[in-house]
């Protein structure tokens, strides 16, 4: 069963496991958010959104066709604030900044910067924690490019742990799951309210955190890491 984080008569928003797919996927068999909780619950949903089936984390469903068209246009409109965390190799400088690199997905399914035939694309991200080998982030996406925060600090030189697609292969083969986690989000209901929402870091998560030496509350830009320092095993 899939996390339920908030709902009423217009949102669904839960709480997506990583290795799930949000939407049935084209070439391969298997489960995904929306058909579980379609069949769950007997009811008609409206997909908004998506996160890869490798993130975990936060993802709207709508209840209705008005509040699908609300929230789609929200999203279209670049109007919605998404925060994702994002644990990465080596220690980046700075406690901030934004990365504008123009994407072009490829028909192999993966994204590459390409500043000739790209599409505009700006993700912003703030240093939580740091240790010897690794950075965690709070990323912040502008726009809404496939493949966007994974391919962005790739680029940056601090690729993120466990990505099955970007990377050195045996590098990342030491982890059991990709550390991108959709973390909080906000948007506006058809109220007129702001819904401010966030989905607990899942175990998955947390085991890889505190085997890097990331355990304990997560820290602003600039705020020492308290966490114990040692190397994973």
């Amino acid at each position: 069963m899939v996390p339920i984080l908030f709902e009423d008569d217009d949102i669904l928003a839960v709480n997506k496991p990583e290795g799930l797919a949000t939407i049935p996927e084209r070439r391969a068999k298997g489960d995904s958010v929306f058909e579980a909780l379609s069949n769950e619950r007997d009811e008609k949903l409206y997909v908004v959104h998506r996160i890869d089936k490798e993130t975990s984390g936060l993802i709207l469903f709508a209840r209705t066709a008005a509040t699908h068209r609300w929230l789609c246009r929200q999203f279209e409109d670049r109007t919605v604030s998404k925060t994702y965390l994002a644990l990465c190799h080596g220690a980046i400088v700075g406690d901030r900044g934004t990365i504008e690199e123009p994407l072009r997905q490829f028909g192999s399914g993966r994204v590459a910067v390409d500043p000739e035939r790209g599409k505009p694309s700006v993700t912003e991200y703030e240093v939580r924690q740091r240790c010897e080998h690794f950075t965690l982030v709070a990323a912040y996406p502008r726009t809404g490019r496939r493949h966007q925060i994974r391919v962005h600090l790739y680029h940056l030189g601090h690729l993120i742990v466990g990505d099955p697609l970007y990377g050195d292969k045996v590098l990342q083969q030491g982890f059991d799951r990709l550390m991108l986690h959709a973390w909080k989000l906000s948007v506006r209901l058809p109220s007129g309210r702001t819904l401010a929402l966030e989905a607990p870091l899942p175990e998955s998560f947390t085991r890889v955190l505190e085997a890097v030496g990331m355990a304990g509350r997560l820290c602003g830009p600039g705020e020492p890491n308290t966490a114990a320092r040692r190397n994973p095993s």
